[in-house]
C-alpha cells in the first residue's frame, strides 16, 4: 500500500505534499462535456500538492506512485483484490500461477501476445530480468524478498526464494511492476532515474506531464487485452483534502482517495444520482509511529504510558467523520471484523480504554515524575516530542492535534508540524522524526501489519531510507523470529503461536500507537462512466494508487452507451 490507503488522508500514501495550487487551468477544463456525447476521459484526481517528476514505479516518492498511474503503464504478473485479500491471484501477464506447497517456489508462464509500448515483444526474459534487478539492488527491493534463484525456459519462468512467501506472494506477483529489459538494462541507477519516457506493458502511455497535471493516452494497438474504453487518464495533484473535496462535488475530479469531512453533506448530496462513496476495509492500519531511537522514547514503559491516554474514539469521530478509519478497540491493534479470528486468546475481549491516572502510575512506577504539568524523565529532563504529518492531510493532523491534547494529560509536551509531503516522506524513511500518524502494509493476514512496525530486517541505519516498514527503528530480534516462524510455518497451529508472540510484543512494548483501520476505497462519479466496484460485485480495490486500479479502468463502460 504503499500508500496510503486513506481515503482520507489526505492521503495516504498518497503522497501528498504541500502546496500547490489545486489545478492551472480552469475548473470546467477538466470536465467530461458530455451534452449527449460519449465521454472519452477520465479524471482522476489526489491531494497530494507538488508532485516528484519522476515515472519511475520502484520509487514510491515518484508522481507515478503518488498519484497511482504507474499501474497505467507497469503491468504485474498477476492481480490481487485487496478487499478479498485471501482470494487466489488473477493472473495478468503470467498466464499460469503456480506455488509449491511450502512457498519457495513459483512456476510462471508468461503470455505470448504482450508487447512493450514502443512495439517490441515481451517475454520471459523481461520478467527474470526485473526479479533479478531488484534482487541485485536492495534500494528497489522494498519488500525485501528473499530470492534464491530466477531462470526462464522459454516462455515459461522459475523463480525459488530462501523462505517461504506464504505472507508475501501477493506481493511478488501483484505489486511489483514488471519492466522491459532492452531498456531498463541500458539505465545506470535504476533506483533513482526519473523515467521520463516510460515504456511499459499497460494500456496506457505518457501523453504529457506538469507537476498539476498528468495525462495518460491509451495504446493505438498492441495492448495484450481489449483496450479500456476510457480514451485519456486525466490526473490532478490537488493541494489539499478540501481542494480535492471540492473538485469532486463540482465534477471537476470524478475519482480519488481522499477524506471527506461530512461526506453526505458535502458530496454525494450534490448529485445523490451519480455521486457515491466505497470504503471496504483491509487488514491494515493507522497509528502513531515512535522513532524508539529518541530518548525518552526508547523506554517501553514510556510508549505504553502514552498508548493509554490516546482517545480513539475522538479521532474516529473528530478527524475520521466516523467513517474513514473505523476505531481500532482491540489492544492488538487488529481491526475489528478482518482481525477478529486472528486475535490470541490472550487479549480477546481486551480494548483501549483512555486511562489518564493508569498512565500516570505507570510512569511513577518507571521512574518518571510528573511536576505540575511537565512530565520528566529519569534523568531530570522534561519530556517533549514532535508530532508531524503533511499539513494537507487534514484528518492527520486533526489526529495530531487531539493525540497533542492527549499527551499534554500526563504531562508531555508535544508540537504539530506540517512538513511538505516529499520532506515528510524522506524523513519517516530516513528515521529523521519523533512521532508520525501513518500507516502499515496490508495484505491477507495480520503478518503485513505487524511487519510494517517491528521487522528487523526491514530496519535501516538513521538516515539510509527504509521504504517499506520499520521507520520508528523497533529493534527486537524475538519479533523478526516470530515474523520469520509465521511466514514459514506450515500448519495453523504454528502460525497461530508465533502470531501471540507477535501480539504480545506489540502490546507490552508499544512500538507504534494503533489507531484507526485502513480501507481501500473511493469516492467516484457515474455521470459519465459506470462499472465500478462495489459492496455487491468487489471485484477490485477502488483507490486509485492501487496495483489493482487498472482493472476498475478496464471495466469501465461510457455512462450513456
Amino acid at each position: 500500500m504503499q500508500r496510503r490507503k486513506l481515503f482520507a488522508v489526505a492521503l495516504a500514501g498518497v503522497l501528498a505534499t504541500g502546496g500547490l495550487a489545486a489545478c492551472g487551468d480552469s475548473p470546467n477544463d477538466n470536465k467530461n462535456a458530455n451534452a449527449g456525447k460519449t465521454a472519452d476521459f477520465l479524471s482522476i484526481g489526489m491531494p497530494n500538492g507538488t508532485v516528484t517528476e519522476s515515472n519511475n514505479p520502484f520509487v514510491n516518492t515518484a508522481a507515478g506512485t503518488s498519484l497511482g498511474y504507474r499501474w497505467m503503464i507497469f503491468e504485474p504478473l498477476g492481480q490481487w483484490n485487496n478487499t478479498k485479500p485471501a482470494d487466489p491471484l488473477t493472473p495478468w501477464l503470467a498466464s499460469e500461477i503456480k506455488w509449491s506447497a511450502d512457498y519457495k517456489t513459483v512456476d510462471l508462464v508468461i503470455r505470448d501476445n504482450a508487447t512493450w509500448s514502443d512495439g517490441q515483444k515481451l517475454t520471459a526474459d523481461d520478467v527474470v530480468f526485473t526479479h533479478t534487478m531488484l534482487k541485485d539492488n536492495a534500494a528497489l527491493n522494498s519488500f525485501a524478498i528473499p530470492y534464491d534463484q530466477i531462470t526462464a525456459d522459454g516462455n515459461k519462468v522459475k523463480m525459488t526464494f530462501r523462505t517461504s512467501q506464504f505472507t508475501t506472494h501477493h506481493k511478488v506477483i501483484g505489486q511489483t511492476p514488471i519492466v522491459p529489459k532492452h531498456i531498463w538494462s541500458k539505465i545506470s541507477d535504476p533506483a533513482t532515474d526519473p523515467i521520463k519516457e516510460p515504456v511499459g506493458s499497460g494500456p496506457y502511455t505518457l501523453k504529457s506531464w506538469s507537476q498539476q497535471a498528468i495525462t495518460l493516452a491509451v495504446r493505438e494497438s498492441g495492448y495484450w487485452q481489449d483496450p479500456p474504453k476510457v480514451k485519456e487518464l486525466r490526473y490532478t495533484s490537488y493541494a489539499d483534502n478540501n481542494a480535492q473535496a471540492t473538485a469532486l462535488a463540482n465534477g471537476q475530479a470524478e475519482w480519488s482517495f481522499v477524506f471527506i469531512p461530512n461526506y453526505q453533506q458535502t458530496f454525494v448530496a450534490k448529485d445523490p444520482e451519480h455521486y457515491k462513496v466505497w470504503a471496504p476495509g483491509v487488514l491494515g492500519i493507522h497509528g502513531l509511529y515512535i522513532n524508539t531511537t529518541v530518548k525518552p522514547f526508547d523506554d517501553p514503559a514510556l510508549r505504553r504510558a502514552m498508548n493509554m491516554v490516546i482517545n480513539r474514539n475522538d479521532i474516529f469521530v473528530q478527524a475520521e467523520a466516523s467513517y474513514f478509519h473505523p476505531e481500532i478497540k482491540s489492544v492488538t491493534g487488529l481491526p475489528e471484523g478482518a482481525g477478529d479470528a486472528y486475535i490470541a486468546e490472550e487479549y480477546k475481549g481486551k480494548t483501549f480504554t483512555v486511562d489518564v491516572e493508569g498512565a500516570k502510575k505507570l510512569l511513577a512506577d518507571s521512574g518518571y515524575k510528573l511536576e505540575g504539568t511537565t512530565l520528566k524523565d529519569k534523568s531530570g529532563k522534561p519530556v517533549t516530542i514532535k508530532l508531524s504529518d503533511p499539513a494537507p492531510w487534514s484528518d492527520y493532523q486533526t489526529s495530531l492535534e487531539i493525540i497533542k491534547s492527549n499527551l499534554a494529560e500526563i504531562g508531555i509536551a508535544a508540537t504539530v508540524e506540517k512538513p511538505n509531503q516529499n520532506v515528510w516522506d524522506a524523513n519517516v524513511q530516513k528515521g529523521d522524526f519523533e512521532a508520525s500518524m501513518r500507516w502499515t502494509n496490508g495484505g491477507s493476514t495480520p503478518f503485513d501489519i505487524y511487519q510494517t512496525v517491528m521487522d528487523g530486517d526491514l530496519m535501516k541505519p538513521i538516515g539510509t531510507a527504509a521504504q517499506q516498514g520499520n521507520f520508528g527503528r523497533f529493534k527486537s530480534p524475538e519479533a523478526t523470529a516470530a515474523l520469520k516462524a509465521y511466514s514459514n510455518a506450515t500448519d495453523d497451529a504454528a502460525r497461530t503461536a508465533a502470531l501471540a508472540t507477535l501480539q504480545k510484543i506489540f502490546v507490552e512494548q508499544a512500538p507504534m500507537l494503533p489507531v484507526g483501520s485502513d480501507n481501500v476505497g473511493g469516492a467516484y462519479s457515474t455521470k459519465n462512466w459506470v462499472g465500478w466496484p462495489s459492496d455487491q460485485d468487489s471485484y477490485a480495490p477502488l483507490q486509485p494508487t492501487q496495483a489493482a486500479a487498472l482493472q476498475v479502468v478496464l471495466k469501465l463502460q461510457p455512462a450513456n452507451s
